[in-house]
This record gives structure tokens, C-alpha cells and sequence, in this order.
């Protein structure tokens, strides 16, 4: 494989916080990891730029290239918001590092964060795909529409996810054959519509008043468009709480005694234990993260990398993303 004719752009990042970079894609197949380099390929503007990135130590490399050195530069600037190299984390890791909930996870995972995309319309796409059915089932619908709709770059192989405008052009038809309902199918085209034409813009600094835009669409719900804030938009204070992960995480807290209670000094977490199964509902959700304030997405990220000792006969473990909700 050779990059040659391109025009090539690097960096190497120290992180102003701790991090670990993922070095395995997601399910969609649009990056792949060659050794303990994570490549994939994005589009700058159309242009098609082939972006590398790998930990050593400290400090994370990241490469770029394209035909245009602008559209590089920009690549490389995307993947280190996504990998969250510029973020400090301090104040929030001071702050909870001695939470009786999530302390225990802060201490010993400073650099965990939510993973996040690149291009925040892939997180919209993607969380539309991922309503109200099984993760690897939304996996499998994704790597569909990429291998149909993705462009794909020659000189690589490497496949990026459809563009707004693609994914807005194809029929509900066309949509629904990767797997999707009609429901869901006219949706992501409406949604897609709304961002091709600028009336969204997923990088504008108000977010909220794209999310309101997104929110008029049917088939467009709270869980939705936080998912998008979380995962394509960097917001720490926001939290999917539609998700299955936390409505059984939080569930299970309600009946079995809350790890955030420090009463006389001491935190129940030592003695919680899992009762009979239940799913809280989504204000119990909120309501359960809502002392975390501008960082509640970040605690329930922690959160759900806690494992309470679980009594005699009985595994507990915080269950894998989900939604059952739009």
C-alpha cells in the first residue's frame, strides 16, 4: 500500500490529561488496526483524507493524508477532539476521586472517557441505527449501509460512513433492505436532509438548538440526541439515559440500597447487593446522576465500570449499550 502523490501531515500530541487511545474499530468496520496503529479513513469537506494514529508511551502520534494539506490538518485536528487529547480532566477527577459511587473508578481509570466519532453526524446516524434493538443487530445494519453507501478510498480499501447528503438522497426503500424499519429508515432520512442542508449544524457551538431541530423529526427522542451530544459532540453533562445500560444499572440500585449514600462517613457500596431485577425509568436515571452537574455523562461513563459484590449465587455485571428508547 502507498500513500505516495499525497500530500502527508503529522503531529504528536502529549495530552493535557491522561488518555489511552482505542486500538481496536468499532463494529462498523470503518477503522481497522494494523499492529498498534489505528487507521480509517474521513472526509474533510468531501475531500478524502487516510488518518493514522497509535500511543507510545505518553504521547500519541497522528498522521495524515490527502490532497489538499488543509483537509489533512483538519483530519488530524477531528481525530484529536475524538480521542480527547485536548480535554483536562483534573477538575473532575479531583472533584470525584473520593465519590463513595464512582470514586473507586476514577482512582484507578483517570484517563477513561466516553469514545467518540470523529465527525458528529456519524454519532446521529449511528444512534438512529441502534434504537430500540440489540447492539451487534445495529452493528451488522451499519456495516450494511457502509459497504452500500460508505465511500471508499482505492489506494487503502478503507471505507468511510455515508455522507449526510448520501444517506438523505437514498429511498426509505433502499434504507430499510440494510435492515432498518420504515419508522426508523425515514427518520435517518429526514434527519440526514436536516444536516445536508445546514438547517443542523452538528458543529455549531450551539448544540441546543440543533437538537431542537433534530427533536421535531418522529422518531427522533431524547436518547437520540444525547447520544449525539455524548458520542459526536464531546458533552460531558449529558447522559443517555434511555439507555438499557443505565436503566438496568440504576434499577438495581433502587432495589438493592444507593453506593452514593456516605451516611456517618461510610458508603453502602461495601454492602450493596443486587435484589430482584428491575429497570429504573429514565427520570430515576437523571435523577441518580444529577449531583455530577456539567460532568454527569463523564460519572456515568465511571459508573458502569463498577462492579458491587454480588451475593451468594447471584453475577452482576453492567450490561452492554442499548436503548429502549429513541
Amino acid at each position: 500500500m502507498t500513500l505516495d502523490g499525497l500530500t502527508e501531515a503529522r503531529r504528536e500530541v502529549v495530552p493535557r490529561w491522561p488518555v489511552r487511545v482505542p486500538l481496536a474499530g468499532g463494529m462498523d468496520g470503518v477503522a481497522r488496526r494494523r499492529g498498534g496503529v489505528v487507521e480509517r479513513l474521513l472526509h474533510v469537506e468531501d475531500v478524502p483524507v487516510v488518518t493514522r494514529y497509535a500511543q507510545r508511551g505518553e504521547t500519541v502520534h497522528l498522521g495524515a493524508w490527502a490532497t489538499r494539506r488543509d483537509a489533512a490538518e483538519e483530519a488530524i485536528e477531528r481525530t484529536a477532539r475524538a480521542l480527547g487529547l485536548h480535554e483536562d480532566l483534573r477538575p473532575f477527577c479531583e472533584r470525584f476521586r473520593f465519590d463513595p459511587w464512582i470514586g473507586p473508578s476514577v482512582r484507578a481509570r483517570p484517563w477513561l472517557r466516553p469514545r467518540r466519532r470523529p465527525e458528529p453526524f456519524e454519532a446521529l446516524a449511528w444512534a438512529v441505527t441502534e434504537q430500540l434493538i440489540e447492539y451487534a443487530r445495529a452493528a451488522e445494519i451499519q456495516r450494511a449501509i457502509v459497504r452500500a453507501l460508505g465511500r471508499r478510498c482505492p489506494r487503502t480499501g478503507l471505507r468511510d460512513v455515508p455522507s449526510a447528503a448520501a444517506l438523505a438522497a437514498a429511498s426509505p426503500a433502499r434504507l430499510e433492505s440494510f435492515g432498518l424499519t420504515g419508522t426508523r429508515a425515514i427518520a435517518l432520512r429526514r434527519a440526514a436532509a436536516e444536516v445536508a442542508s445546514g438547517r443542523v449544524d452538528l458543529r455549531a457551538a450551539d448544540h441546543e438548538r440543533g437538537w431542537a431541530r433534530l427533536r421535531a423529526i418522529p422518531g427522533i427522542g431524547r436518547w437520540t440526541v444525547e447520544t449525539l451530544a455524548v458520542h459526536g459532540q464531546g458533552r460531558h453533562d449529558q447522559v443517555a439515559a434511555g439507555d438499557l445500560s443505565y436503566l438496568k444499572l440504576v434499577g438495581a440500585l433502587r432495589c438493592g440500597g444507593d453506593p452514593r449514600d456516605a451516611r456517618a462517613g461510610t458508603s453502602s457500596a461495601a454492602t450493596w447487593r443486587p435484589a430482584a431485577p428491575r429497570l429504573a425509568s429514565e427520570e430515576e436515571v437523571r435523577a441518580a446522576f444529577r449531583r455530577y452537574g456539567e460532568w454527569r455523562g463523564l460519572a456515568a461513563t465511571h459508573a458502569l465500570t463498577l462492579r458491587p459484590p454480588a451475593r451468594a449465587g447471584t453475577r452482576w455485571s453492567a450490561p452492554r449499550s442499548g436503548s429502549l428508547a429513541a
